[in-house]
């Protein structure tokens, strides 16, 4: 296990390599910059220039690929054009506002679909599965902004009972027992769109394992030998349609710090999803290049994570 996760961790240098190469390449051949994004009229061809010279964007693509690596390599990925600030500490200002929504959607997603999935599988063609099939294609089907405008709608502007968006209400003091509350409130609808945007698939995916695990001959074997239907599907079932699902938790780790661009933009949730489509729009390279690589690098290391754990959930599987 110890020499797998050593040569892993080895190959993921060539990856990121590849990927910085491509995602620089990617933003090197977008039309205009950050100056041209601007739209400033009253700025004069001069001052531009003068500008993409102290910016460094007058330097040929591979100079600045090689300028930009560099820097990367000493755990520098510059300063934001936008925000006027380090990437890393723009990073650190947003990326916990999209955890908080992101990590109690992760929660709730899996606890419904867990179970969602369990009771579809056990009453196959039921009423019940009926209407968690439904259920499942009306989520995957219908976009992010939809349902966030729908709940909006009935949530906030009919029944009035919870904020529109935004994180807090402005004159609320921080650190306060009010102000937790109020923030809650706000997270509430983001956090309940994220969850019904994730629980469509995960409850797909639980109710197919879960019909493959319940025909197998040793849950026959369980229920001949007089077992209690609950410890047959929760106790030898469950446990064993659940080993597939752990390398999902591996992929869900980019998720949690990655941010809901739709969502965040629908809500004005200030986290770094929201901030990552305007760097995009903005021409940011910056940061739009630094948040990328911090992605690539989660999602790798997720792929990594899913794979020990497979590994050490499953004993048939061995990592060499």
């Amino acid at each position: 296990m110890k020499q797998y996760i050593i040569r892993r961790l080895l190959q993921l240098i060539p990856t990121l390599i590849g990927i910085s190469i491509i995602v620089f390449a990617i933003s090197a051949i977008v039309p205009g910059d950050y100056i041209t994004a601007k739209q400033n009229p009253n700025m004069t061809a001069e001052k531009a220039q003068q500008l993409r010279h102290i910016y460094g964007l007058d330097k040929p693509e591979y100079q600045r690929y090689f300028i930009w690596a560099g820097n990367m390599l000493k755990g520098n990925m510059g300063d934001s054009l936008q925000h006027k600030q380090p990437v890393t500490k723009v990073i650190g200002n947003y990326v916990w506002n999209s955890f908080i929504i992101a990590f109690f959607s992760l929660i709730f997603s899996w606890l419904i679909a867990v179970i969602a999935g369990v009771f579809s599988a056990k009453f196959q063609y039921s009423l019940f599965d009926k209407f968690v099939t439904l259920f499942i294609f009306l989520c995957m089907s219908l976009p992010s902004f939809f349902i966030g405008l729908l709940v909006i709608k009935i949530f906030a502007l009919e029944w009035g009972i919870l904020p529109v968006g935004g994180m807090t209400t402005a004159g609320m003091e921080p650190g306060s027992w009010a102000y937790m509350v109020d923030v809650l409130k706000h997270m509430f609808l983001p956090t309940l769109v994220l969850t019904m945007l994730s629980t469509g698939s995960l409850t797909r995916y639980f109710r197919t394992g879960m019909l493959e695990v319940i025909r197998q001959d040793y849950i026959r074997t369980a229920r001949a030998k007089g077992l209690k239907e609950r410890t047959v599907i929760f106790k030898h079932a469950l446990r064993n349609a659940l080993i597939p699902a752990i390398t999902l938790l591996g992929f869900e780790l980019p998720a949690l710090f990655g941010g809901a661009m739709i969502l965040e933009k629908v809500f004005v949730w200030p986290g770094v999803g929201q901030v990552y489509l305007e760097s995009i729009s903005m021409r940011d390279y910056p940061f739009m290049l630094g948040f990328t690589i911090f992605l690539a690098v989660l999602t790798l290391i997720g792929n990594l994570l899913s794979d020990v754990l497979y590994g050490m959930a499953d004993p048939r599987i061995r990592l060499k």
